[in-house]
């Protein structure tokens, strides 16, 4: 995909970022913008805040970027836009990092990653613009209704063209295989539960099964007044590697679906349980595998933990509480950064954003 010219600060206090979102067929337009904040000529006071109100009120994605490591421009105009890439620190890590303000991401290259991003929303529009949709209303919501919120986005974007396309491409799956035993562990020492993920052969994959176990391991510890603190973690190669895709398209009555979610889901329980729960990564954490844990008050990852957020591939969006975890810890860009980006985090750069607390082994 050809780059396109960015925006500067001036050009989006003028409007140039208000055209129509939707072409003729209702199909959007140019779902992603780039700002560079270095264009010349410098903002004035007055187009800052102009740029502001326009980023506040517009449809489009805007992603700031700069040559810079520290962007040159009032916080408040970080803050409008949805998320800003500055220049890595060449430290000895090669840091992508961690310092600054939390509405930004280091990276190595901002002006290739938002070229990046551009593409990748552009191949993803609805699934893109809905996720900046949610991420901006959902902060101002208490946790029960933002995961309300995110479970009616999800629930419209699997009836998209975007995940249909997905399934298509995909083509039919067997249904996957039953769990050996029981998927979910549960062992009490005293006044200390602990929950293990135990469905190895699947990667302790998010499906119905476990999601059910696992919401019943919470309500043990939940209706308990005994239980003073909740180990979550998994057995195998990784804690979680996220949904069960075989299960992906099966569902026929979406509204049953968000109801399930809803209702039946660990998110709500994972949050009830506040400060007695600590979270233990390890390995690759997808989808559902960190959107879950990020819920804990103490999230600790040993050094091969692999996070990483996949929906925007099949045209959707988190829908396991993602979207009202990960904001939480980190803020709504560096969320957005990581379903727009699509690849996997270390565990030393989800240490430096908050994501996790600890790491060890």
């Amino acid at each position: 995909m050809p780059p396109t010219t960015p925006l500067s600060v001036t050009d989006l206090a003028a409007g140039a970022a208000d055209t129509d979102l939707l072409d003729a067929d209702a199909s959007p337009h140019r779902p992603l913008l780039v700002v560079d904040l270095d264009l010349a000529p410098a903002p004035t006071a007055a187009d800052v805040r102009h740029a502001v109100l326009r980023a506040g009120a517009g449809e489009r994605l805007l992603v700031g970027r700069t040559a810079r490591d520290v962007p040159d421009c009032p916080t408040v105009l970080l803050d409008a836009l949805d998320l800003t890439l500055v220049r890595a620190p060449r430290d000895r890590h090669r840091a992508v990092a961690a310092t600054g303000s939390p509405a930004t991401v280091a990276v190595e290259d901002p002006a290739a990653e938002s070229e990046f991003l551009r593409g990748r929303a552009e191949q993803q529009p609805q699934a893109a613009l809905v996720l900046r949709q949610l991420l901006r209303l959902s902060g101002q919501l208490p946790v029960p209704q933002a995961l309300d919120a995110e479970s009616l986005a999800y629930s419209t974007l699997l009836g998209g063209a975007g995940f249909a396309a997905w399934l298509t491409a995909r083509g039919p799956r067997p249904a996957p295989p039953p769990a050996s035993g029981e998927p979910v562990l549960l062992r009490r020492e005293g006044a200390v539960l602990r929950i293990t993920l135990d469905h190895p052969e699947r990667r302790n994959a998010h499906g119905a099964r476990l999601r059910d176990a696992l919401s019943a391991a919470l309500d043990v510890a939940l209706w308990d007044p005994g239980v003073r603190e909740v180990i979550l973690d998994g057995n195998g190669p990784c804690f979680s590697s996220g949904g069960d895709l075989d299960e992906f398209g099966t569902a026929t009555d979406l509204a049953r679906a968000h109801l399930i979610r809803t209702r039946a889901g660990a998110a709500t329980r994972l949050h009830a349980l506040g400060g007695r729960l600590t979270a233990r990564l390890h390995g690759h954490c997808v989808g559902a595998g960190i959107e879950l844990p990020a819920f804990a008050s103490r999230v600790v990852a040993a050094p091969d933990t692999r996070i990483r957020l996949p929906e925007l591939d099949m045209g959707l969006i988190p829908g396991a509480g993602g979207t009202v975890s990960l904001p939480r810890r980190i803020g709504r860009p560096r969320t957005l950064y990581l379903v727009l980006d699509g690849r996997p985090v270390t565990a030393e750069r989800a240490l430096a954003w908050g994501l996790v607390d600890r790491v060890a082994d």
